[in-house]
């Protein structure tokens, strides 16, 4: 199998201590790899939206715990996706593991997306949310790369937050209470800090060669804040 360090003229251990030039291609590649990635998303709903069966089918998720049950699924789907995508020894492996991710991301959008466009009938609530998105990723992009600020202690901070997120959401459907506005906001919060963490690793702790690994780990944080903020946009409209 093709080996993804076989042409980096680089021993170490981190792209923070590789040459100038390793670390320019390294990130060049991370963002060639999310910009295809999220072509391959926009591609995939464009798709999906326009079978009917599909999307009508897949609103009926949403109800109680099917989707609490499709976002476990979602999770156990996703840990095997970044263990693959971090491979360093298969190029295919690597790529396989980023691919199923954008196709399991794109299937879990597909009923919010569905609502949006079809039940709520304004598909210009999706633009605006890429938009606001693109904005708020490109402005924490360009502060963490500027700064090389090493955010990796923010790690433990996350994962703290996702879990008490993801117990608020059991909570809710336990008892049958809408988060609200609330929630969205604290998770548009959470996935901006996120992105920042992330767009850290790839100044500081990547390895040359895990450019694929990097860009699942982006386009995760970016397609959270992409949820959040198109709820929050919905939510208004209400």
């Amino acid at each position: 199998m093709a080996n993804f360090t076989h042409n980096v003229p680089y021993q170490g251990w981190s792209v923070a201590q590789a040459k100038a030039e390793t670390r320019t291609e390294f990130i060049h590649k991370t963002y060639q790899h999310l910009a295809l990635a999220i072509a391959l998303f926009i591609g995939l709903e464009t798709l999906l939206l326009q079978i009917e069966p599909l999307w009508r089918g897949s609103l009926q998720l949403l109800r109680g715990w099917t989707w609490l049950a499709v976002l476990f699924a979602f999770g156990m789907g996703s840990n095997f996706a970044h263990r693959w995508a971090m491979s360093t020894t298969s190029v295919r492996k690597a790529y396989l593991g980023l691919g199923l991710y954008v196709v399991m991301q794109a299937f879990l959008f597909l009923p919010l997306l569905a609502l949006a466009t079809h039940v709520v009938g304004d598909p210009g609530l999706v633009m605006k949310a890429g938009w606001y998105t693109a904005i708020v990723f490109l402005g924490l992009t360009l502060t963490v790369l500027f700064s090389k600020a090493d955010l990796s202690f923010l790690g433990g901070v996350l994962r703290v937050a996702f879990f008490a997120a993801l117990a608020t959401i059991v909570v809710g459907m336990l008892f049958g209470f809408t988060l609200g506005t609330w929630f969205a906001g604290l998770m548009v919060l959470f996935s901006g800090v996120s992105i920042a963490y992330e767009t850290s690793k790839i100044v500081h702790h990547y390895r040359p060669g895990q450019h694929v690994a990097a860009a699942l780990g982006l386009f995760a944080s970016v397609a959270l804040l992409f949820w959040y903020v198109l709820q929050l946009l919905m939510s208004s409209r209400d």
